[in-house]
């Protein structure tokens, strides 16, 4: 893809992918509609981006709350919408007995019923023009359930499901449906009682600007899954078809875990967003 004058709908801009995403499609000329409820970052990002020579517009909202508001106000801004990427994510880091119930529920508000409600709202307007293009950016944790971790991956299973199903439902469409998985990622996404943890099970880790290259990479090759990392995608594979194989090897790490989720922020629980 040609990214030169294309005008791309980056979801969760004022995160550490979100705004390694923007930066770089920046690079390759794309204008920029900035979606993220941090209007100081995403001005400050902006002012960045246009100081490049990169035209940006802004879009302040919670798409937890009202996606459908956010999807119509980025289309009278800027008309016509060619790709729409989304990075948005909220994640629970502790045992499921002490997620409290409202945790759960803005969770899935944000990271599958809020984009669901948003991406839908954008696809007549793709389908009256026969154009366009859609990322989601799940996680590994999207293919293989993580303890301590549950709804999070929970979430995500629903995100690659989805985005699985809209792929195959607008074949016969001119539209692209692409999912981009990452592995642990150095953002404040993941800090304080996860980034120990992942330290001390010696989780491999990936830049933010790495993630957003994969995620140019999808786009422009039309890649329908993008898996990052080794070993993670082999055992995608393995727990897609063998998941007892990966289940003792998991059930291990919950014995090192179990210190990390009484350090996390919310009873027990670390609930953090992006």
């Amino acid at each position: 893809m040609n990214f030169s004058n294309k005008k791309v709908m980056v979801l969760g801009a004022s995160g550490g992918i979100g705004s390694a995403i923007a930066r770089q499609l920046a690079q390759h000329g794309a204008e920029l509609i900035l979606v993220g409820r941090q209007a100081v970052v995403l001005n400050k990002l902006a002012t960045e981006l246009r100081a490049l020579g990169s035209q940006v517009s802004i879009v302040t909202g919670n798409i937890a709350i009202d996606p459908v508001s956010i999807a119509k106000h980025a289309i009278h801004r800027v008309g016509d919408i060619d790709v729409v990427i989304n990075s948005v994510g909220m994640q629970n880091f502790g045992f499921s007995q002490n997620e409290p119930a409202q945790a759960t529920a803005d969770l899935f508000a944000t990271n599958v019923t809020g984009p669901i409600q948003l991406i839908n709202a954008l696809l007549p307007h793709m389908l009256a023009r026969n154009q366009g293009q859609i990322v989601n950016v799940g996680s590994i944790f999207g293919s293989i359930g993580f303890p301590c971790f549950a709804s999070y991956s929970a979430s995500k299973f629903a995100l690659r499901g989805y985005s699985e199903a809209l792929r195959r439902e607008l074949t016969d469409t001119a539209i692209k449906v692409n999912y981009v998985a990452p592995r642990f990622t150095k953002t404040s996404f993941n800090r304080g009682a996860v980034t120990q943890m992942a330290n001390a099970l010696k989780m491999n880790q990936d830049t933010p600007e790495l993630v957003a290259q994969q995620v140019i990479a999808a786009l422009t090759s039309n890649r329908a899954y993008t898996y990052l990392g080794w070993p993670e995608k082999l055992f995608v594979r393995i727990n897609a078809l063998l998941p007892h194989l990966v289940d003792g090897s998991l059930m291990k790490q919950v014995r090192q875990m179990r210190p990390f989720t009484h350090l996390a922020a919310l009873s027990s629980t670390d609930v953090i967003a992006e």
